[in-house]
């Protein structure tokens, strides 16, 4: 029997389907999900929770045994039983046809309707109308699936049931008013069946249905939002001040007519714009890309190496040696190129101003890690944006000497993965490039 800890935020909808999966198959769940346990934003950013868990996401889980698991459906299928997952192939099979039904077909129109109204997202009109459709569509494949069946799969309740239940958990509670749910009467009978059950009562505690739509709050939105500084405003003389209203008139533009956006276009339109970190530098004449074209399409040696050289500009980029601190604790080779993965995928939005090679020397349990990294600028990148600060504290971090014999070798051996490496002392593992 699984036995383990599920860390999480609270009220993690994600996570109550391997926490009811828990309750039915009698698996040992810990929930971390509070402070000191477990403190979302801190916990999920350390060394020791990236080593297992290289996207930082929740939920995740860890076994007493050292086991781990990213991903909901994977964790709840993990601690499921076999009633649960479905005991003959057709059974698992058809569980997991719901599984994924949820995932595709309610989550996201359910998020796209639901989250303006809890403030995490902005509200889009048209992008909301097309959610409701989207989701009276998937409650009516429900309801006509549920018209002669008491679950989803079978006489009893399974992992079908579990995930589909807390993927419409938001819905009932926040915009399935009754006017709405009238037409599914199957589906709501079904849903309060199984959220009235002690295992998802033991997790969920007393779900209410929503008696009237909650509709987008602005001001919850606003309060939700990141602060942004507002530059002191400045004082214009002479004719620029005597013409504010007619500059203004040359600056407006039509509105522009509101395009449908999909559930990703609403989210990614919902961020916090940002500020280009990199727009106080001059403009250079390395491009970047096209060295990357050459490093990727042809010989390291002969083409790309000898064109890096020729092209780079020394005062718009600078070379950096990096070192892991913690070499000690470095393990299996495989969870140490998971470490490296996990950094570039955090590192994602610096692809257009890096490329950096990053390698693994030695063996099980004796190895490390180090790399050579190109960035635009003459300082170090990271801490020019919170995004990117996750993990380069885990290194030590040397300016190298373009003009330098050092500096010309490490670029050569790292970016070739060939070479003596004298200053590691281990054989060359394997590597990653971020680029």
């Amino acid at each position: 029997m699984a036995a383990g800890t599920l860390y999480t935020y609270p009220e993690n909808w994600r996570a109550f389907k391997a926490q009811i999966a828990a309750q039915y198959s009698g698996a040992r769940l810990k929930v971390a999900s509070n402070s000191p346990a477990f403190t979302f934003g801190q916990t999920n950013r350390t060394l020791a929770f990236l080593n297992n868990f290289p996207l930082g996401k929740v939920p995740a889980y860890q076994g007493d045994d050292g086991f781990c698991l990213f991903e909901s459906n994977a964790i709840a299928h993990y601690l499921s039983n076999e009633a649960l997952r479905g005991a003959t192939p057709q059974a698992a099979a058809q569980v997991l046809q719901w599984v994924s039904f949820a995932d595709s077909e309610i989550i996201p129109p359910a998020s796209a309707w639901v989250f303006p109204t809890l403030g995490i997202m902005q509200f889009n009109k048209q992008a909301t109308e097309q959610a409701k459709e989207d989701v009276k569509r998937t409650l009516a494949v429900l309801n006509h699936h549920l018209n002669t069946r008491t679950f989803l799969v079978g006489e009893r309740i399974s992992l079908a049931d579990i995930s589909v239940a807390c993927s419409i958990l938001w819905l009932y509670k926040q915009v399935l008013e009754p006017s709405i749910r009238q037409p599914y009467p199957n589906v709501t009978r079904w849903f309060v069946t199984c959220v009235n059950q002690p295992q998802f009562k033991t997790v969920l505690g007393d779900v209410k249905l929503c008696e009237k739509m909650a509709q987008f709050d602005s001001k919850k939105f606003a309060e939700m939002q990141p602060k942004k500084e507002t530059p002191p405003k400045k004082e214009k003389a002479g004719k620029d001040a005597a013409k504010p209203q007619e500059k203004k008139k040359k600056e407006e533009k039509k509105p522009a007519e509101e395009e449908e956006m999909d559930d990703c276009d609403a989210v990614l339109a919902s961020e916090p714009k940002t500020k280009d970190p990199f727009a106080h530098l001059a403009k250079s004449p390395f491009v970047m890309d096209e060295f990357k074209r050459k490093y990727s399409n042809e010989d390291t040696l002969k083409v790309a190496i000898p064109h890096f050289w020729e092209h780079l500009d020394t005062e718009g980029y600078s070379i950096w040696y990096c070192e892991y601190k913690f070499a000690k604790e470095l393990a299996e080779p495989f969870k140490s190129c998971n470490l490296i993965s996990g950094m570039f995928q955090r590192l994602d939005k610096l692809r257009k101003n890096a490329f950096g090679s990053v390698l693994l020397f030695g063996t099980k349990n004796n190895s490390t890690i180090s790399g050579v990294w190109l960035f635009r600028g003459q300082e170090l990148v990271f801490p020019l944006s919170p995004d990117w600060q996750i993990d380069y504290e885990s290194y030590d971090w040397r300016k190298l000497d373009p003009s330098s014999e050092e500096c010309k070798t490490m670029v050569k051996e790292y970016f070739a993965w060939e070479g003596d490496f004298k200053h590691v002392g281990k054989a060359f593992n394997q590597g990653k490039v971020f680029k």
